[in-house]
């Protein structure tokens, strides 16, 4: 019998999660209301360090809704990471608002701090309005908030977190989700926590939290009959998979745990091979603090003497999966007459990346098998 496929990032659920669930089926609130949802949003407030969560139906409707109570719409522009998933992008584009493609430090993958500031300038000489800055906190390790954060409120633009990737994540000490005027967690199957699908939208201003909540729900007026002065959104998370999600909670300092310790088994892997390292690995306060989602190693092929594309066709060969860093926003067909700011290095990361399996539900055995497929590629090449 051949080996079974061994995933990027599997969920990672068992008895806990089925007991939850079980409960919130028996208690009768198999709705997206219930005490489940209230209770999921206190965990998650709790964990990002602000006053209010909104539970929703994923990461990409939280974007959208955050961007709606931030009043971006049709005429307005916001700034974007070009490496990044689409779900940052299309959220902009839900509202009528333009994408503006901004490139990413080449040793974190996380957007260029002075690359935002040179677009602000710009976008702001043009008399263009700008109506968020939206950075991603790329496989798991936080944007540079430090500087991020000054440089936004200096144009009077609000910050928008996109933490999709990032749960548990910290920069200097402060959690992943609590930065800016809001941020969203997504609960895809494929990430830290899960609740097979869902998000959140989190933030300590009271006024975003209720728009928020009121658009997720239909826009529904509090009358007895149905009202409605707004277009709404049926976004509101389960309360059966909020249930899901407050065990994934409680689990969370050993999912990232686990995800962390073989990441630093990749380090030591790779560690003496020259033109190959792991991107973000800097031995920095934040790459300390990162989550470890995903896991990317990097391949300068001059240095190497192999591709990144080599060691994952290698992989796979094994029954491994691998896969490209996210190919940037500015070179997706969809985009390609989108607005951009742009040197390179979205581009490199994109040709000479690949990442790696990195979840929390590998076994020793899946590791152990990763790990001896990684040894045999790299003793091909000497």
């Amino acid at each position: 019998m051949s080996e079974r496929a061994i995933l990027l990032s599997g969920a990672d659920v068992g008895a806990l999660e089925a007991e939850y669930v079980l409960a919130a089926l028996r208690s009768g609130w198999a709705a997206p209301a219930g005490p489940d949802v209230d209770a999921f949003e206190r965990d998650l407030a709790l964990l990002a360090g602000v006053d209010h969560a909104v539970a929703v139906s994923s990461g990409t409707a939280a974007l959208h809704l955050a961007l709606l109570a931030l009043g971006v719409g049709r005429g307005q522009t916001v700034l974007v990471p070009t490496l990044t998933f689409a779900a940052t992008a299309n959220a902009v584009v839900y509202t009528g608002a333009e994408p503006y493609f901004v490139d990413c430090e080449p040793g974190t993958g996380n957007v260029d701090v002075d690359l935002v500031a040179e677009a602000l300038h710009r976008l702001t000489r043009q008399g263009q309005p700008i109506g968020a800055v939206l950075p991603v906190d790329l496989f798991g390790r936080c944007a540079d908030y430090t500087r991020l954060l000054p440089l936004c409120a200096e144009y009077g633009v609000p910050v928008l977190e996109d933490a999709a990737e990032a749960v548990g994540a910290a920069h200097r000490g402060r959690p992943a989700g609590g930065f800016g005027a809001a941020g969203v967690f997504s609960f895809n199957g494929n990430k830290i926590m899960t609740t097979t699908g869902g998000g959140a939208l989190l933030t300590s201003d009271e006024r975003i939290a209720a728009r928020c909540r009121y658009l997720s729900t239909q826009a529904r007026q509090p009358a007895v009959h149905y009202e409605h002065t707004d277009v709404g959104y049926n976004y509101r998370l389960s309360n059966v998979l909020a249930a899901l999600g407050r065990a994934q909670v409680r689990r969370l300092d050993h999912l990232v745990g686990r995800r962390r310790e073989l990441r630093e088994r990749y380090v030591k892997a790779f560690a003496s091979r020259p033109g190959v390292e792991l991107l973000g690995a800097d031995g920095s306060v934040d790459d300390a603090q990162a989550n470890a989602w995903l896991n990317v190693v990097v391949v300068d092929p001059d240095l190497a003497g192999w591709r990144a594309a080599e060691l994952g066709a290698h992989l796979a060969r094994q029954g491994i999966e691998s896969r490209p860093v996210w190919k940037p926003m500015h070179l997706q067909p969809v985009f390609a007459d989108a607005r951009r700011l742009v040197a390179g290095a979205a581009e490199r990361l994109f040709a000479d990346g690949l990442v790696l399996p990195g979840g929390s539900a590998l076994d020793d055995a899946d590791i152990a098998r990763i790990l001896a497929a990684v040894d045999e590629f790299l003793a091909a090449w000497g």
